[in-house]
């Protein structure tokens, strides 16, 4: 019983720092970033009222995500500092409570944050800012539906042989490619040309329709000429897959991710920064427990931690985990660091300093 009352005391300290935290780094990134890019899309753009407020409503989501961890920081660094300031951990431990079951049910928290925030950064910010930038695009730029994209140009590589195809224009609705060009190479030259007024997909194929075949030498140069009304290009992507050559990373669901790198390895890309991607959808949710644990050791000291204080230590600690992270993540991304590694590196950091501090805190 004077466990649960323990727990409960705990938290209750947790609860307002948290929801505090919360709200005071989501102000922060609004006023550093946000409001000035939605003043430039007002002044620049001319964006109604109506469209820089359903603008800032689908950019939350991505900023509250980020906030998670830090909050989770500041809570438990404010309120374990409160009780150390107060003598109450030298009481607890007094009364023969170890400082690890003291922790105890921040670390729960911790862990409840972290999954949260996994399900939030799969569920809620990828389709968030794929509308944001739909807003961005369509609405204050005044550009083409999300649905339809222009200029579209896909690689793919089998064996020695490479292709380039070029659409002028694409329609998902419609699962149409509008004037396609196929320039096929061997061994770096180009041998074979497609070019067709459109190009359908029918039957898990891409048709050519009404076109023409140019065979190619690099010393002759077009040796022979051919018109077809109907030719299979090899084209191994579905229109919904094409889409993805246009769109950002970190504005799919990690079930895109899975499969753009299953067609980047068919091509012979480099995968990455996708690969990247997936792992920090886990790593940065993840945060929030070593964020807990750390927090905890650097609240519990002697002296009274007021919120200012609290406060600073936060956003130093915020400040070299994200730099960590973009240094790692940056290599992970170029492919010189195993992606893994280069998401979980700042988190790895974390927990071992944190394990050390509290490790220290319970003698």
């Amino acid at each position: 019983m004077k466990l649960r009352l323990l727990d409960r005391y705990v938290l209750s300290e947790l609860l307002y720092p948290f929801i505090f935290g919360v709200a005071a780094f989501s102000s922060i990134f609004i006023a550093s970033s946000l409001l000035f890019k939605i003043i430039q899309y007002m002044t620049n753009y001319g964006a109604s009222g109506a469209m820089v407020a359903r603008l800032f409503v689908y950019s939350l989501p991505e900023v509250i995500n980020y906030t998670f961890p830090m909050s989770m920081l500041l809570a438990s660094l404010m309120a374990f500092g409160k009780l150390s300031g107060s003598s109450e951990i030298v009481a607890m431990k007094s009364g023969g409570i170890s400082f690890y079951r003291i922790v105890a049910p921040v670390m729960v928290v911790g862990l409840i944050v972290s999954l949260f925030s996994t399900i939030w950064a799969e569920k809620v910010v990828p389709p968030a800012k794929t509308e944001a930038s739909r807003i961005i695009r369509e609405d204050i730029k005044g550009r083409l539906s999300p649905k339809t994209q222009d200029h579209i140009v896909i690689k793919t590589i089998s064996g020695n042989t490479q292709r380039v195809t070029y659409a002028r224009h694409f329609d998902q609705k419609s699962g149409i490619l509008e004037d396609v060009t196929v320039e096929e190479m061997e061994n770096g030259k180009l041998v074979r040309v497609q070019m067709g007024k459109q190009a359908k997909w029918v039957m898990n194929t891409w048709e050519l329709e009404d076109g023409t075949i140019f065979n190619m030498d690099d010393k002759e140069g077009v040796t022979s000429k051919a018109t077809f009304t109907k030719q299979v290009i090899p084209l191994r992507m579905d229109p919904k897959e094409v889409l993805w050559q246009d769109k950002d990373v970190d504005q799919m669901t990690i079930s895109e991710l899975r499969g753009l790198i299953r067609i980047q390895k068919r091509q012979g890309e480099r995968y990455s920064d996708a690969q990247t991607e997936i792992y920090l959808r886990f790593a940065i949710p993840l945060a929030s427990l070593f964020f807990a644990i750390l927090g905890a050791a650097l609240g519990t000291q002697k002296q009274r931690t007021s919120s200012s204080i609290g406060l600073g230590i936060s956003i130093l600690v915020i400040f070299m985990y994200y730099a960590i992270m973009a240094f790692t993540t940056g290599l992970g991304r170029g492919g010189k660091l195993w992606p893994p590694l280069a998401a979980f590196a700042a988190d790895i950091i974390s927990f071992a300093v944190g394990m050390y501090l509290l490790k220290k805190r319970n003698y």
